[in-house]
Order: structure tokens, then C-alpha cells, then sequence
């Protein structure tokens, strides 16, 4: 990881609201933490690589302690399955602009089915359905970042 690629990350990281990520390969490992105080981030750790690392066949990174997320109401929501991003990222409802969104409120989904895509440092990431269902609620607007374990949608399984 050239120092151009740890800049970008610190930029993403500020970017998307995560207050601390952590990434490790068996070359490096880089953690940063953004204060609530602080302009720019910082990094706490790094540790150059040995040999050069191929960045689409790293993991993704995943903070420490993610922040609090506002979820929807407990009442009605029990039988709901609730489909969490499995990454920091900025999220997209369709492929481009101009076309229509993978799902919708009211739509069946099936295991597999793509429900969005997260885009994390340049890679554009299908999140495809684990379960069957209708789509009840979108809890996240398009072209937001999110946060790793983050609710995005609803699904009643019945």
C-alpha cells in the first residue's frame, strides 16, 4: 500500500463518519481513528509492506466500534429481517443514475437477489438478499455512506 492509497483511505474513512478502522494483511497493518475534535484524521499504526498487496483481494476494513445507528421503531419490526451493510462504503439503490433502483418498498426479493451496491475505495460491491421476503422499508438514502453492521433495509419474511 503506497502512501497515495493510505491518503485516500483517510480521506474515505473522514468521509464516511467511522470514528476509528482498523485493516490488516500479512504485510501491514494500518489502523485510523478520527476524533470527534479533530479536522483530519490520524494514523495511529502503520507498518510498511513487505512485498506489494494486490487492494481488491484485501478485506474489507471493519471499525473497532461502530457508531450508534438510528434504528427504526422495536414495535412493529420483530418479525422483520433486517439486510445490514457488510462494509463502510457509500451506498447506491441502482446501478447508475439513470436507472431504476434494485428494490423497492413492496418488491419480493429472493436469496441472491441484489438489493444495492456499496462502493468501498473505487469497488462498486453487489449486496445480494440472504433471504426471501418483501422489501418493507429502505432505512438508508442513496448516495449516503454507511457504517459496517449498518441497517439497510427491511424484509417480512412471510
Amino acid at each position: 500500500m503506497d502512501l497515495k492509497e493510505i491518503q485516500a483511505l483517510i480521506k474515505f474513512v473522514a468521509k464516511s463518519g467511522a470514528q476509528e478502522v482498523s485493516l490488516e494483511t500479512e504485510d501491514f497493518k494500518i489502523n485510523i481513528k478520527t476524533g470527534s475534535d479533530a479536522e483530519q484524521p490520524t494514523i495511529i499504526q502503520a507498518m510498511a509492506p513487505q512485498a506489494p498487496v494486490a487492494m481488491a483481494a484485501a478485506p474489507a476494513p471493519a471499525p473497532a466500534a461502530p457508531a450508534p445507528v438510528d434504528e427504526a421503531p422495536a414495535d412493529d419490526n420483530s418479525s422483520y429481517i433486517t439486510v445490514k451493510s457488510p462494509m463502510i462504503g457509500t451506498f447506491y439503490r441502482s446501478a447508475n443514475p439513470e436507472a431504476d433502483a434494485f428494490v423497492k418498498v413492496g418488491d419480493e426479493v429472493n436469496p441472491g437477489d441484489v438489493v444495492c451496491i456499496i462502493e468501498a475505495m473505487k469497488l462498486f460491491n453487489e449486496i445480494e438478499s440472504e433471504v426471501s421476503g418483501k422489501i418493507v422499508k429502505v432505512l438508508v438514502d442513496d448516495q449516503t455512506p454507511v457504517e459496517y453492521d449498518q441497517p439497510l433495509f427491511l424484509i417480512d419474511p412471510s
